[in-house]
C-alpha cells in the first residue's frame, strides 16, 4: 500500500467503562509516538456498561489502518470505526470562550457572537463568556476573531450519518 500523506481521522471506539481503558487507550498513542489532536469519553449505555471514546487523530493510511488494529485488540474495545473513512459523518465541538476589555470590546464580542451562533453564558462588566458550538474550525473562526483571554474547549464528537448505528456492522 502506498502511503499518503498524513489526513485527519475521527476514530469512535466502543468499550466497555472499567477503569484502566482510556489509560490503554493513550498508552497506545503515546507509547508509538501518535498524537491525539482530540479525545472525548463518555459512558452511553449505562445497562451494558458501555463508553465511547471519539479520538482525533492525524497519519497516514497506513499509521491510522495500525492504530485501528491495535485499538481492536483492546480486551474491552468492542468495534472501532474510522468515521472519516467510512464516508458521511456529523462532528461537533464545545467550547467556552472568556473575552476581557472595555465596553467597546466586549460589545464587538457580543456582535460576532451573534453573527457565529455564540452564545453569552455569563457576563461582568468587564468580562463574557461565551458558548459556542460547531465544527472545529468554525471554533477556530470564532477565537480568531474575539482574541480571547481563556479558552475552554470540550473535544470533538461525531457521529456518522445514516440509520446504522456503532455498534452495527
Amino acid at each position: 500500500m502506498n502511503d499518503a500523506a498524513p489526513r485527519r481521522h475521527v476514530i469512535a471506539v466502543l468499550v466497555d467503562n472499567e477503569p484502566g481503558v482510556l489509560a490503554r487507550v493513550i498508552g497506545l498513542f503515546s507509547g508509538r509516538g501518535y498524537n491525539i489532536d482530540s479525545l472525548t469519553v463518555a459512558e452511553v449505555d449505562h445497562e451494558r456498561k458501555l463508553s465511547r471514546i471519539n479520538i482525533v487523530t492525524s497519519g497516514t493510511p497506513s499509521v491510522v489502518e495500525q492504530i485501528k488494529n491495535l485499538l481492536g485488540r483492546l480486551v474491552p474495545a468492542h468495534s472501532v470505526h474510522d468515521l472519516t473513512a467510512q464516508g458521511e459523518h456529523v462532528e461537533r465541538e464545545m467550547a467556552l470562550v472568556k473575552v476581557r476589555g472595555d465596553r467597546e470590546r466586549l460589545i464587538q464580542a457580543l456582535r460576532i457572537a451573534d453573527f457565529m451562533q455564540a452564545r453569552q453564558v455569563d457576563g461582568t462588566n468587564e468580562s463574557f463568556i461565551f458558548e459556542i458550538t460547531g465544527r472545529s474550525d468554525q471554533i477556530d473562526s470564532f477565537i480568531h476573531l474575539v482574541e480571547p483571554v481563556e479558552v475552554s474547549r470540550a473535544g470533538v464528537v461525531a457521529m456518522r450519518r445514516g440509520a446504522q448505528g456503532l455498534g452495527e456492522g
